[in-house]
């Protein structure tokens, strides 16, 4: 006489054989979501900000600051440069606002000085135009401290004159808090100090 208990065991362990093959996958499958959190949290954690090739910031994209700063360092001094120069009758108040809060007490030390020295005054009785052609930074690194040095050539506009001149820049960069919008590369510029000033001759 047949049993049907031959079957029932075939049925047990195929039913055991399918609760292992399940807790193993769910085991691997656990394990790869795991590593992949803890992966990607390694890589949030080194991350900071992208620098587009105009300067602009773009957050949270996954790069780390050490190669950004350079990058963030040159806009920083051309954005503060071209605020504190390209200024006119209409928008000087404007762009020196914005340029201070790009500099510590150097840079406003400097502006206190050009606002007694009737520059701004100046500017505005005869309409002068202060135009930025062209800003050229170098930056280098010794023990951790960063320094620029920055050419930035510029014209005025007097009517019927248009002056030339080539302006040679210096000071250190520091690292600060971001402060969007007016210091969106966190950086400070320190011991900021206008070392030459020539007039160019016309090249025509």
């Amino acid at each position: 006489m047949k049993t049907p208990y031959k079957n029932i065991y075939k049925i047990l362990k195929l039913n055991r054989f399918i609760v292992i093959a399940v807790i193993v996958f769910a085991f691997l499958s656990s394990s790869i979501a795991l590593w992949m959190a803890f992966s990607n949290n390694k890589k949030l954690l080194n991350s900071a900000f992208a620098i587009n090739t105009d300067g602009s910031i773009i957050p949270l994209k996954l790069v780390t600051q050490k190669e950004n700063f350079r990058v963030e360092a040159l806009a920083h001094l051309e954005l503060f440069h071209s605020y504190f120069y390209n200024i006119d009758a209409s928008n000087y108040e404007k762009n020196l606002e914005k340029a201070l809060w790009l500099g510590n007490s150097s840079v406003d030390n400097l502006y206190r000085q050009k606002k007694a020295d009737g520059v701004y005054n100046r500017l505005l009785q005869y309409s002068l135009v202060q135009k930025v052609l062209s800003i050229d930074s170098k930056i280098s690194e010794n023990n951790g401290m960063y320094s620029f040095t920055t050419t930035t050539i510029f014209e005025i506009n007097r009517g019927n004159v248009i002056d030339r001149y080539e302006l040679v820049s210096t000071g250190k960069l520091i690292t600060v808090e971001r402060n969007f919008p007016h210091n969106p590369h966190g950086l400070m510029i320190t011991n900021y100090f206008e070392k030459t000033l020539k007039k160019l001759n016309d090249e025509n």
